[in-house]
């Protein structure tokens, strides 16, 4: 009996070390990686803009249907493409980069519609402020980088938050509350 169980023991070691072997770390690849916003400027046209320094890690795990994400964005980094605009954004008037430099990103929950991410659920951290977002895909693969000779795993993912709930109320109702946010994510393996 005690070595039956001594066997089934090791057979059950053996299988978790197999399923924790699944999951790989992946390093955010900064160029092919954007965070940008949408918002109604005045009701007349879209203002667009977005973050081009952030750095993060993914733990993936296809098989086990799990994975985890921490990514932090420099707000000081804003472009919209009009220096004057970019400097009012980074302001106290919206993203106050001088007391907030960063923002972050954090998830442990995955959702999958059969082998692809569909979502990702976490906490959005900005202004000092954290709140719940769900990052709905639009579309994800991995794929083996012919560069790098890596797996790349990425995809466009969305949702929309409203400011207020990060004590953004600067314009309101004139400048809207709402703010689509759009992710552009490519992950490379470790």
């Amino acid at each position: 009996m005690k070595k039956q169980l001594l066997a089934a023991t090791a057979v059950l070691a053996c299988f978790a070390g197999a399923a924790q072997a699944q999951s790989a770390s992946y390093a955010i690849d900064p160029g092919h990686t954007f965070v940008t916003f949408e918002v109604l400027h005045f009701g007349t046209s879209t203002a667009r803009g977005r973050f081009d320094k952030k750095e993060g890690t993914v733990q993936f795990d296809r098989a086990g249907k799990t994975g985890k994400v921490d990514i932090t964005i420099d707000m000081a980094s804003i472009n919209t493409g009009v220096a004057g605009f970019n400097t009012h954004l980074s302001g106290k008037d919206f993203f106050n980069a001088t007391e907030f430099p960063t923002a972050k990103f954090t998830s442990d929950k995955f959702s999958f519609a059969g082998d692809k991410v569909s979502e990702v659920s976490g906490t959005l951290t900005l202004l000092g402020k954290s709140n719940p977002v769900t990052l709905k895909a639009a579309n994800f693969n991995c794929y083996e980088n012919p560069r790098l000779k890596r797996e790349v795993c990425g995809g466009d993912f969305e949702t929309t938050i409203l400011r207020s709930q990060y004590g953004m109320n600067y314009g309101l109702p004139n400048i809207p509350d709402s703010v689509r946010l759009t992710v552009q994510i490519e992950a490379v393996k470790q």
